[in-house]
C-alpha cells in the first residue's frame, strides 16, 4: 500500500512519529517545528504545516512563528538542552538569506552538540525557472547554492533533489541527531519545487520508529589501563563536562566523588553536575574558574576528564594543569575527545563509565588530606562569592551584584541563561547551583543573541516537564548585556505571543564590557567598545554616551519593563516579575568599570608582537609570561 503524498507532507508526517528511548522511557523526539515562511517554503513545508494542524490528529507537530531565522534555531537548541538531548525541534526557513540567516544557529548546536533539525529551502531541482529570486550563481560549479554553507557546521548534511531520495536522507538524520557521540545540526536542504512533488510512499514510511540512545560502556582492557592509572594516584580532580549532565550522571559521580575522595571541578556545561555547596565540589575551573578549582587542577597528579571537550577556557589555554607529571584519563561518549591530552582513553557513557570505574578501583582513595583542602579552598571561594553579592558600588550597581541578587531570589530549581559577553564568565565563578538544570550558559559558541531566544527554548521545554509531571515549574532568567540584547532582542515579542514568561535582566553598560576589558589587557585602550557618539574632533567613536533607552524597546515589543537604579529596586522588581505571568524585562544600568573576583587564571588571545602604542607593548609583555606557562602535554600516559 502507499500513501500519495507531497515531499514536505511526507516529510512532516513521518518526523511525527520517530521516538526515542533510553532506561525503559520512551517518548516523541520531534515536538514543534519553527518557521518563517517565504517563497522557498510557504508552498512546501508551510502548506503541509497548515495541513497537519488543520487534520485534528494527534501527535501534530506544534508549528512555532519566530522572528528571526537563527533565533529560531537558538530557541529548539535550549529545548534540546533542557531535555538533555532527548528531545528537539524542527526549524524550517525560505531560501537565499531565510537559509544562511540559520547558518550561525547551525555552528552553534553542532559545536555544543545538540540536536536540531533544519529544513532551508533550496533553489529549484529542475533548474527550469534560472535563475531564481535569491539564488547565487557560479560559473564554476552548477550544483551549487547557498546552503553548502552548512556543509561545515552540520553533524550531517543531505540535498533532496528527488522525492525517492527522502526515506534514506530521514533516516540518516535521526541516526545522527540520536547519536549522542555525532549529534549536532542536521540540515536537509529542500528545493522549492521538490517540496511540492507528490509522490507514492509506502505506508511504512509512516509507521513509528523508535530510535534507542545507547550507553556505551567500556571496553574492559581500556577500563583496566583507566583504573591502574586512578590507582596510582594520590591527587586526582574530576573535570565535569556537559557529558555528565546529559548522561545524568550526576549521582554516578557523586557516589564516585564520595567513595574515593576526589574533588570534582564544572566546565560551563558540567555546572550542576554536583550542588554548589557539596564538600567536595570546588565550582567552576579554568579561565573563568573559582581559585579553589584551578589551585587543585595545578596541584592534581591526575585529571579524569568526564564527558568534556577541554575547551581552551577550560584548560585555561593549557597552563591549568601544572603538575610535572601530571597525566590524563577521559571518559566520553566521544573518542574524538578522549584522545586529547595524551589521556588514557575511555570511550562510554558517562553514567555507565563512572559505574565501571566506581566498580573496578574497590577501596582504594586519595590521599587522607586532599578531600580537605578541596573544601576548605571551596569555602574560601564562597566567601569572596558572598562578599561580591553584597559588593557596593555608588552609584550603579556590579554586574556581581546583580547577580548575587538574581541568585539568591530565585527559586534553587530556576534556570538562569546566558550566552556572551562578560556575563557568562562572572556566572561561571560565581553561580551558586542548586540544581542539575538551574545553570544554562551557552558557551561553545558563546553567540552573542543566543540569551532570549534561547531562554524561550528552555522555557518551552520546562513547562511541557511540569505540564506531564516530570519537573517542576521552573521560572528562567535571562541574563543578557546591551550588546547581546540589540543583537537579537526580536524574539520578547515570540515570547509574549507564545503566552510564555522569561524574567530578563537587561544590564545596561552601555557598550561591549567583555570586549572593553580585553582590548585593555592587550593594550588596546577599549578601543571601539563603548556605545558613544563620533567626536568632531578626534574622528573616533569617543564622544558623549548614545541615548539609546533599551527600557523603551523591551516595551515597545510588548513585554513588561521595570527600569531600576539600586538593589532595593532590584530586589523589588525581581519579586514583581516571580509574581507576575508575562514576560519582564527588569533593566538595570551597573558599573563596567567593577570587575568580577579574579580568578587568577590566563587566556591565550595574541597580543601584537610590534607596536608604537606602550600600553600594547608592556601587555605584550605580560602575555610572553602567560604563554611560557603553557604546556602541550604530550607526554605518553
Amino acid at each position: 500500500m502507499s500513501v500519495r503524498l507531497t515531499v514536505a507532507q511526507a516529510a512532516l508526517r513521518f518526523l511525527e512519529v520517530q521516538q526515542v528511548e533510553r532506561d525503559g522511557e520512551r517518548h516523541p523526539f520531534f515536538t514543534a517545528c519553527w518557521g518563517i515562511f517565504g517563497h522557498g517554503n510557504v508552498a512546501g513545508v508551510g502548506q503541509a504545516l497548515l495541513e497537519r494542524a488543520r487534520s485534528g490528529e494527534p501527535g501534530v507537530l506544534k508549528y512555532r512563528q519566530g522572528r528571526n531565522e537563527q533565533a529560531m534555531v537558538h530557541a529548539a537548541v535550549g529545548y534540546a538542552r533542557h531535555r538533555d538531548r532527548l528531545a528537539t525541534h524542527v526549524v524550517t526557513s525560505s531560501i537565499g538569506p531565510g537559509a544562511t540567516n540559520m547558518v550561525t544557529g547551525a555552528a552553534l548546536a553542532t559545536i555544543n552538540r545538540l540536536p536540531v533539525l533544519l529544513l532551508p529551502g533550496d533553489t529549484f531541482a529542475t533548474r527550469t525557472a534560472e535563475p531564481v529570486l535569491q539564488q547565487l550563481e557560479s560559473d564554476s560549479q552548477g550544483d551549487i547554492s547557498v546552503n553548502d554553507a552548512f556543509r561545515p557546521v552540520s553533524a550531517y548534511f543531505d540535498r533532496v533533489h528527488r522525492p525517492e531520495q527522502l526515506p534514506a536522507a530521514l533516516l540518516q538524520a535521526l541516526r545522527v541527531l540520536t547519536d549522542p557521540a555525532r549529534t549536532g545540526a542536521v540540515t536537509l536542504a529542500l528545493p522549492q519545487d521538490v517540496q511540492a512533488e507528490a509522490h507514492d510512499w509506502p505506508e511504512e514510511l509512516f509507521a513509528p520508529r523508535v530510535w534507542p540512545v545507547p550507553r556505551p560502556v567500556p571496553e574492559p582492557s581500556a577500563l583496566k589501563r583507566a583504573t591502574d592509572v586512578l590507582k596510582s594516584a594520590r591527587k586526582p580532580l574530576v573535570i565535569a563536562g556537559g557529558g555528565v549532565i546529559y548522561s545524568r550522571a550526576e549521582a554516578a559521580l557523586r557516589a564516585f566523588a564520595e567513595a574515593t575522595g576526589v574533588p570534582v571541578a564544572e566546565t560551563q556545561a558540567g555546572k550542576g553536575a554536583l550542588p554548589y555547596d557539596h564538600p567536595l565540589s570546588v565550582g567552576a575551573v579554568g579561565a573563568t574558574g573559582t581559585t579553589a578549582a584551578n589551585q587543585l587542577a595545578a596541584e592534581a597528579d591526575l585529571i579524569i576528564g568526564v564527558g568534556t571537550r577541554y575547551s581552551d577556557f577550560t584548560t585555561a589555554s593549557r597552563t591549568a594543569f601544572a603538575f610535572p607529571g601530571v597525566r590524563f584519563v577521559n571518559l566520553n561518549v566521544s573518542g574524538f575527545d578522549t584522545a586529547k591530552l595524551s589521556a588514557v582513553s575511555l570511550v562510554a557513557d558517562a553514567r555507565e563509565g563512572l559505574l565501571a570505574l566506581s566498580a573496578t578501583v574497590g577501596e582504594w582513595t586519595a590521599d587522607a588530606a586532599w578531600p580537605g583542602r578541596a573544601t576548605e579552598l571551596a569555602g574560601e571561594w564562597d566567601a569572596v562569592v558572598g562578599r561580591a553579592y553584597a559588593h557596593e558600588s555608588a552609584p550603579l550597581l556590579s554586574q556581581s551584584a546583580v547577580i548575587g541578587a538574581v541568585n539568591e531570589l530565585s527559586a534553587p530549581h530556576d534556570v538562569v541563561v546566558c550566552a556572551a559577553g562578560s556575563m557568562p564568565g562572572d556566572l561561571h565563578k560565581l553561580w551558586r547551583t542548586r540544581d542539575r538544570k538551574g545553570y544554562h550558559v551557552e558557551y561553545g559558541y558563546s553567540c552573542m543573541g543566543y540569551e532570549i531566544a534561547g531562554g524561550l527554548g528552555v522555557k518551552l521545554a520546562a513547562l511541557e516537564e511540569a505540564a506531564d509531571g516530570r519537573g517542576p515549574d521552573r521560572d528562567v532568567y535571562v541574563l543578557v548585556g546591551d550588546g547581546s540584547y540589540l543583537m537579537m532582542s526580536s524574539e520578547l515579542v515570540t515570547a509574549v505571543a507564545e503566552g510564555v514568561k522569561l524574567i530578563v535582566v537587561l544590564v545596561q553598560n552601555h557598550g561591549f564590557a567583555s570586549i572593553g576589558a580585553l582590548s585593555e589587557s592587550v593594550g588596546g585602550q577599549r578601543f571601539g567598545t563603548s556605545y558613544r557618539y563620533r567626536s568632531g574632533l578626534s574622528g573616533e567613536l569617543d564622544g558623549e554616551r548614545l541615548p539609546v533607552d533599551l527600557a523603551a524597546n523591551a516595551a515597545s515589543l510588548g513585554a513588561d519593563v521595570i527600569a531600576v537604579a539600586d538593589r532595593a529596586g532590584l530586589h523589588e522588581a525581581l519579586r514583581a516579575a516571580q509574581k507576575s505571568t508575562r514576560t519582564t524585562v527588569i533593566h538595570v544600568e551597573t558599573d563596567p568599570l567593577q570587575p568580577g573576583p579574579d580568578s587568577g587564571s590566563w587566556w591565550d588571545v595574541p597580543v601584537a608582537e610590534v607596536s608604537a602604542l606602550e600600553s600594547t607593548r608592556s601587555a605584550r609583555e605580560v602575555y610572553e609570561r602567560g604563554r611560557a606557562r603553557q604546556r602541550t602535554h604530550l607526554e605518553a600516559p
